[in-house]
């Protein structure tokens, strides 16, 4: 009896919800099995009529795709207006034996009862004869992991596991110095921007009771911003505030991110328009890597494994990728006609290197429509041999990282693109 009552609430399950979800499926670490795929055209509309001028993509592809973009992936970025006040911190005009100077300023953001802060840490180099171009990018582990000085405060971190803040421990200074090449990024004579991300939005699924969200409506719908959009709009706050900073020039500000945080600098630059640059450092499923090829890490994966990333609507296309109204190779080409550079490492599968540098592949008649010369190999490079160009991609060899050959790569990027004359304007 037991038996037939399960079966007949399992038959009524199908016919009222659907068939049960298929089976969670293994990694696909193989070319050969990476299914036949479309990509969306990004310059075909919605309702089918081709985007046959630069017009065209500005006034009606490049906006319906965006919208695309916040409803199926990042969620809906709010648009209130939250008061924020500037609080300097910390000043030391003789940073790095006084080749720079220390900033260490809180963004305080408040409402009638809530309050939230973000402690950003900026290095400018002292020998700069006009404002600086900055390179911007979010930090896994606090700003005081970036350099070991005890000029840089530690931070106040939140634990994933109680969901509780706490201070940072000295051991724990420069930590992630390898990750940021400081005295090479100053010698070279760019400032660096750099936040805790848990500051804007503690990274785990705590309903958004905490960071920036408690400053928004709390009811969610299927449409409403994850993390990543969360970490790209604490983005444009701190732009927001370089801006103000009379030794900054906020016209060359490259906004960067490695991993999860590649994702969120991908979405902030096609999100503002006001950041010069944009570096993606194997930001893998969801940053630059294509989802309909399924391979590595899948929408599935993802957003099982990271519910609060995304907006919920993007679960809806686990094994579905293929339904999708976009790809990724439709993020970058939000970017256009502005640089940017896509890198991936040769064993980090997961993050699908040759899916990353097909959407930039994907992505150049964008920027070709809009009179900007792009590389024309659609092979993937050989290992370590960059591509260089207003689209520059490197494949190098190790794992999932960033690191100094990396940098080396940013750096001669950003020289051609916000210290020359800017004419690919």
């Amino acid at each position: 009896m037991k038996t037939f009552l399960a079966a007949l609430v399992l038959l009524v399950c199908m016919v009222t919800a659907g068939p049960l979800p298929a089976q969670k499926k293994e990694a696909i670490y193989d070319e050969s099995k990476v299914p036949s795929y479309t990509l969306p055209d990004p310059l075909v509309l919605m309702n089918r009529k081709p985007v046959k001028t630069p017009s065209d993509w500005i006034r009606l592809r490049r906006p319906e795709i965006h919208r695309l973009f916040s409803e199926y992936v990042y969620g809906i970025t709010p648009h209130d207006t939250i008061s924020v006040e500037y609080r300097p911190v910390k000043q030391n005009t003789l940073f790095l034996g006084g080749k720079a100077t220390l900033q260490e300023t809180d963004l305080v953001f408040s409402d009638s009862v809530h309050r939230c802060s973000l402690r950003v840490l900026l290095i400018v180099p002292n020998n700069a004869s006009q404002p600086a171009p900055v390179f911007l990018g979010l930090n896994f582990e606090g700003n005081h992991t970036l350099h070991p000085s005890v000029e840089i405060s530690l931070a106040n971190l939140w634990d994933a596991q109680t969901g509780k803040p706490f201070q940072a421990g000295e051991k724990t200074r420069g930590m992630n110095a390898s990750r940021w090449p400081v005295e090479k990024i100053i010698d070279r004579g760019y400032a660096l921007a750099s936040c805790y991300y848990g500051d804007i939005d503690p990274d785990f699924d705590d309903g958004f009771g905490n960071g920036v969200h408690v400053l928004f409506s709390r009811e969610r719908t299927d449409e409403s911003w994850g993390s990543i959009g969360t970490w790209a709009w604490g983005l444009s706050r701190i732009l927001d505030f370089l801006s103000t900073v009379p030794e900054i020039d906020p016209e060359k500000v490259a906004v960067m991110g490695h991993s999860r945080l590649g994702k969120a600098a991908l979405w902030a630059g096609a999100s503002d328009e006001r950041f010069a640059l944009v570096i993606s450092n194997n930001s893998g499923c969801g940053g630059a890597a294509l989802f309909r090829r399924k391979f590595g890490e899948t929408v599935e994966h993802i957003t099982t494994s990271f519910p609060h990333w995304f907006c919920k609507e993007l679960s809806a296309y686990a094994q579905k990728e293929e339904l999708l109204p976009v790809d990724q190779h439709m993020l970058i080409s939000l970017i256009a006609p502005r640089p940017v550079y896509v890198a991936s490492a040769e064993e980090d599968l997961w993050a699908d290197p040759k899916g990353e540098f097909l959407s930039t592949v994907h992505a150049q008649k964008v920027y070709e429509l809009l009179g900007r010369e792009v590389f024309r190999n659609t092979d993937l490079p050989e290992v370590n041999k960059p591509i260089n160009g207003l689209i520059s991609y490197h494949l190098r060899t190790g794992k999932h990282d960033i690191t100094l050959y990396d940098w080396e790569q940013y750096l001669r990027f950003a020289d051609l693109f916000l210290r020359e004359s800017n004419e690919w304007k």
